[in-house]
């Protein structure tokens, strides 16, 4: 009987022959698909290098862009400040502060937001807006405008290096940079001491390891409290000395 029934599926095998058509064509489908989603999926080999190339260019192109509109509002402010200057409207400090306050809180606001700003961008020293800050509205306001903005800039510099990783870091800094201070962070014992000592001194490159803490394991919250606890004493000596020019 058993012989019969092999037999019988040869048979039937043989008088059928779309079965074994229809398993080719089903696996060349499945082939075909499957080199059609390597195609439609650019997560293989060359495509992802072309893919990963062209957004980090267009990454640094847009980073270059907003660098030199950064440049372009500080000249032209400090154009402004010239022509108000040889103009005679301004001829002191205590004539360029009554200015400042014609215009209310958009001034200090603007000081602020500039601040915020030359941190995830860096292109200028922030010492030159905490210098601008307290000649154009004393000691104090001046010490909370820049302690504010560049808090805040820290912060969003923290958080975009935590979203987009690596590639925004040498984007916005030299490889030799990040290579540099990854030596430094690697021989110390403890990051965020050393990030928080950092942020009192004014030698370290504060913008930069803004970014690179997002790249490390450190809690949001343990870098957002070396911020606020670390940041204002530089700040504030700047505010001082600064503030003292009459």
């Amino acid at each position: 009987m058993e012989g019969l029934q092999q037999e019988g599926r040869g048979v039937e095998k043989k008088m059928n022959p779309q079965n074994e058509e229809s398993g080719v064509e089903k696996k060349i489908e499945f082939q075909e698909e499957g080199s059609a989603e390597k195609i439609m999926n650019p997560r293989n080999g060359e495509i992802v290098a072309e893919e990963k190339a062209e957004a980090h260019d267009a990454k640094n192109g847009w980073v270059k862009k907003v660098k030199i509109l950064v440049i372009i509002g500080f000249v032209l402010i400090l154009l402004l400040l010239l022509k108000l200057f040889f103009n005679q409207r301004i001829d002191s400090v205590e004539s360029l502060q009554l200015y400042m306050k014609r215009f209310g809180i958009a001034a200090p606001l603007m000081l602020t937001l500039f601040q915020a700003l030359q941190v995830v961008v860096p292109v200028l020293p922030g010492y030159l807006g905490c210098a601008a800050g307290a000649v154009a509205f004393g000691t104090l306001t001046g010490f909370w405008c820049n302690y504010i903005g560049i808090s805040l800039g820290s912060i969003i510099a923290y958080y975009l290096a935590k979203k987009y990783g690596k590639s925004i870091v040498l984007s916005m800094f030299p490889q030799k940079q990040y290579e540099k201070w990854s030596g430094v962070v690697k021989k110390s014992r403890s990051y965020g001491w050393f990030l928080f000592i950092a942020t009192l001194l004014p030698l370290f490159p504060d913008d930069f390891l803004c970014y690179f803490s997002g790249l490390m394991s450190m809690k949001s919250k343990t870098f957002i409290w070396i911020i606020i606890l670390g940041k204002p004493w530089c700040i504030l000596a700047y505010s001082i000395g600064f503030g003292l020019i009459r």
